[in-house]
């Protein structure tokens, strides 16, 4: 449960203080604007998110496992090294983000905006993406084992070394993807 109140959150934030490593869980901030929060390393798990405006925050590192993001904006957030396991991440914009060697197993995608983010090194295993838009997006070296990429624009998309075994991409615009050296073992396309 979290340290503070959901006003005394975001006051602090309001006042550019950084809630760096802070006890957040299950914290509701649905609908709020947090532009630039500083909240590396914070636990924000089983949080209610819905539709908050993180652009360009400082998530890297944070928990946000089981969080509910449905509909956040998290355009050129810093997610890197973030742990979004099983997290609703649902029609999200990720537009520029940088998510690099996240642990997102299982998390939902479904809709949302990667375009020209860098998810380089992360596990994203049991992901659902259907529908997701990821033009000009890096997953060189990540984890996308048994994920779910229906009817996604990886138009351009760098896929080179990454895990793609028993990927399902039925109907999806290839067009100019990278998957040099990339495991296609299984892969639905």
């Amino acid at each position: 449960m979290s340290e503070l109140t959901r006003d005394e959150i975001l006051q602090k934030i309001q006042a550019g203080e950084s809630l760096e490593g802070m006890d957040l869980s299950e914290a509701d901030l649905s609908y709020e604007t947090l532009k630039g929060a500083k909240l590396k390393g914070a636990n924000l798990s089983e949080a209610h998110l819905q539709n908050t405006n993180f652009e360009r925050a400082d998530l890297s590192g944070a928990n946000l496992s089981k969080a509910f993001l449905f509909g956040a904006n998290l355009a050129e957030a810093n997610l890197d090294n973030a742990t979004c396991t099983e997290t609703n991440l649902q029609d999200t914009n990720l537009e520029k983000a940088s998510v690099k060697n996240a642990q997102m197993a299982s998390c939902s995608l479904f809709g949302s905006n990667l375009e020209n983010a860098n998810f380089a090194g992360t596990n994203l295993v049991r992901a659902r993406l259907k529908r997701a838009i990821m033009k000009g997006a890096n997953f060189s070296n990540a984890n996308l084992e048994d994920t779910h990429l229906e009817r996604t624009d990886l138009t351009n998309t760098d896929f080179t070394g990454a895990n793609l075994k028993n990927a399902k991409m039925q109907q999806a615009k290839t067009e100019g993807t990278n998957f040099s050296g990339a495991k296609t073992d299984g892969m639905i396309q």
